[in-house]
Order: C-alpha cells, then sequence, then structure tokens
C-alpha cells in the first residue's frame, strides 16, 4: 500500500521531496515565530505601552508598575535557566505549547487587578514563556533545516519579537480606545489564535546528534563558545539605552513630546520586524563569523549615533538600525553556535541555553545599572548611549582579538 502511494505520487509530481521538504521547513518556521510573538514579542513589549493606561487607572502607583515591569525580566531569566529541565521533562515541543498557553492565560488573568502580587505573579510568568520560548523554539526547528537555510529559517522565526515591537507601538494604542480591560482581553485573544493556529506545525520531534563529537576539530570551540556568551551579554547592554530609554529621551531629553518619542518606538519596531530576516540571510551567504563581526560594527555606530547628532534623520537611522539588531542578533550568535559547534545537537542546545541566560543576566544587570546611572547624572542620556556602544565596541575585540590569537596558535 505504501508503495503503490509513493509510486502514484512519483507519476504525479516529479520532484515530490524537495517541494515537500521546504514547505515543511517554512511550516515550522511559522510556528517559532507565532512561538517568539507570543512569549517574547506580546507578553514582554506590549507591557511598555499600557504603563500609562495602568497608571491612569489607578490600579497599581507608578513605583509598583517598575517592579512589575521588573517581574517580567525576572521571568525571563528563570525561563533560561529552567528551559533544557523542562524540556527534559516533558519534551520541548510539549514545552512550547504549554509556554503559549501559559502566555495567552498570562493575559487574560492581567485583565482585573485583584492584587499587586497577583500581577506580580503573571508578570513574572510571562517573562518565564518568553525565556524558555527563546531557549526552544530555535532548538527544536534548526535541526530539520538545511544547513543553508538555518539563517534566514532562524531569521524568521524571531522575527516575532520585531511583530511584538511594532505591535506595541500600533495595535495596544488602538485596544486602548476600547479601554484598559478590552486591551488585555484583545491581546489574549491574538495570543490564543497564534498558539492554535501553530499548535500542529511543531517537528514531531528533534532529530538525533548526527555523528559523534570529533575532539581534534573541537581544540577551540570551548574557548571561542565561552567568549560568545560573553560577547552576546555585552550586546544586550548595547540595547538597553535604546529598548529602555529611547522614547523618553525624544520625549523629555529633547523636548518634543510623547507623540514624537512613540513614532521612533514604531520606527524601531519595524527595524525589529526586517532585522532578523537580514542578518540571518547575511549569515547564510557570507558565513556567520563575519557576520557577526559586521553586526557588532554597524550595531555600535547605530547605538552611539545619538551621541554625535540628534538630527531626525540620525535618529530615524539609529532606531531602525539598533531595532533591526535587537532581534537580528539571534539568528547571527545562533548560527555561530552551529559553526563552533557543528557535531553535537545537544551540544549546541546546551549552549544556546547558556547564551539566552546571559544575555538575560546582562540585560537585567544594565537596565537596573543604566537606570541607576541616569538618576545620578542628573538624568544625562548620551552617557548611556556611549556605554551602551562601548559594549559592544568591547565585544567586537574580543571576536577579533580571539581569532587573532587562534590564528597565532
Amino acid at each position: 500500500m505504501t508503495e503503490l502511494s509513493a509510486d502514484t505520487k512519483h507519476h504525479a509530481r516529479p520532484h515530490p521531496r524537495p517541494g515537500s521538504t521546504s514547505q515543511q521547513t517554512w511550516r515550522f518556521a511559522i510556528a517559532g515565530l507565532s512561538a517568539s510573538l507570543v512569549g517574547l514579542g506580546l507578553a514582554r513589549f506590549s507591557y511598555t505601552p499600557l504603563i500609562p493606561a495602568l497608571i491612569a487607572a489607578k490600579w497599581f502607583g507608578a513605583s509598583d508598575v517598575v517592579y512589575l515591569g521588573a517581574a517580567n525580566l525576572a521571568g525571563y531569566l528563570a525561563g533560561a535557566l529552567a528551559a533544557r529541565a523542562v524540556a527534559a521533562r516533558i519534551g520541548a515541543v510539549n514545552a512550547l505549547r504549554a509556554m503559549m498557553l501559559l502566555a495567552t492565560l498570562s493575559f487574560f488573568a492581567s485583565s482585573t487587578p485583584v492584587s499587586f502580587m497577583w500581577f506580580f505573579a503573571w508578570r513574572f510568568l510571562s517573562g518565564l514563556t518568553g525565556g524558555i520560548i527563546m531557549v526552544l523554539a530555535a532548538s527544536v526547528i534548526l535541526p530539520h533545516t538545511s544547513p543553508a537555510r538555518r539563517g534566514i529559517v532562524g531569521g524568521v522565526i524571531f522575527a516575532g519579537v520585531g511583530l511584538g515591537v511594532a505591535a506595541s507601538g500600533t495595535l495596544v494604542p488602538l485596544l486602548l480606545q476600547q479601554g484598559l480591560q478590552q486591551s488585555w482581553y484583545g491581546l489574549g485573544v491574538l495570543s490564543a489564535v497564534l498558539t492554535f493556529a501553530s499548535w500542529w506545525n511543531w517537528p514531531a520531534e528533534a532529530k538525533a546528534d548526527a555523528a559523534p563529537v570529533h575532539q581534534a576539530k573541537q581544540r577551540h570551540t570551548p574557548t571561542a563558545a565561552r567568549a560568545l556568551l560573553i560577547q552576546y551579554g555585552l550586546n544586550a547592554v548595547a540595547l538597553v539605552p535604546h529598548m529602555v530609554f529611547l522614547v523618553d529621551f525624544v520625549a523629555r531629553g529633547l523636548g518634543q513630546g510623547i507623540a514624537a518619542g512613540s513614532r521612533y518606538w514604531v520606527l524601531y519596531g519595524l527595524g525589529a520586524i526586517v532585522g532578523p530576516l537580514v542578518t540571518g540571510h547575511l549569515g547564510d551567504r557570507s558565513g556567520f563569523g563575519p557576520a557577526l563581526r559586521a553586526a557588532f560594527l554597524i550595531e555600535a555606530a547605530a547605538v552611539l549615533l545619538p551621541t554625535v547628532s540628534t538630527a531626525p534623520a540620525s535618529l530615524i537611522v539609529s532606531s531602525i538600525v539598533v531595532g533591526g539588531f535587537t532581534p537580528g542578533i539571534v539568528p547571527l550568535v545562533l548560527g555561530r553556535i552551529h559553526e563552533l559547534v557543528p557535531h553535537s545537537s545537544e551540544q549546541q542546545r546546551a549552549t544556546w541555553s547558556h547564551a539566552t541566560t546571559s544575555f538575560a543576566l546582562f540585560q537585567a544587570a544594565a537596565a537596573y545599572g543604566f537606570s541607576w546611572i541616569y538618576a545620578n547624572t542628573g538624568g544625562d542620556y548620551l552617557v548611556l548611549f556611549a556605554l551602551g556602544g562601548g559594549a559592544v565596541v568591547l565585544a567586537l575585540a574580543i571576536d577579533l582579538g580571539l581569532a587573532l590569537t587562534t590564528r597565532k596558535a
């Protein structure tokens, strides 16, 4: 029966297998995009434009809102640390489905201000879903993707983060016109649709390691991998000035008002949608090592640009480029891990988990550290942009220094 069916398909379609494989790959990628949109894009970034409404509706005070934002960051770190254990317990695909359901539930649970601790717990859980999804989504999908397409497929997966950033500046204000409670409902309905639409599009299971680890080929891998974890963390530091302070810098620092600040945030979001697709394609074409170095260089210039000029053209370029690298750096780091650890999918997953944890730690530390610096420098935004640019310059210096040391060895 199976042979007859295969033969019939062969005559009906001369080359079924490549097309089928390609279609399957993109189906997996869209499932990953949906997961990153729900658990990372919406669960994290939709909270920012809701903050003024939460305060205006007297759900929480201004200081409480800050702690609720921090709860999401803490949850993200916890998720990054717990992801592999959760996957080992219930399976990676089941974990991803469960996290999308939990993120959806968190929106509906947040629609009523039961208490501060109730809201804090759900903001923490929404962050937890993002951390677990960040670690597992690509690890589940990329083993089913040909090496030549890993960059662009990774870019599609994490374009969901950019869509969430864009939605935070466009969809959430529209929902708020219906009311604060209705906004949480709207985000919950959107998340539910994405969760169930992607439910059956995940791979059945991750592929096993294709070959044993070759020790001779990995002589320099541990050092390079450890360096990459630090570089990825420094990159997280570089993103904080724009992620946290961009709107306020334009609105109050430059005196242009909240509306102008929001427009730059939308540009940041548009860059975040396109960024991972561009960087993923670049990684596929040029190799992830060279692409990552180029990304660090361009990102450093874009982060530092406001310290040189605050003209509208400069701020537009800076917002779009840094927005692009917010999720755009992810497929490059993922691809670089696959280059550094080419023979062990388990080691790749472990390294990516450590990288996500490093990113979360550095980002949380920078968010609090930069807030302290801002408060103790009389509100000097340019110092923050300079420190952020310096962090990514240091990441590039580490990469170049390691390359020179390895070459001499």
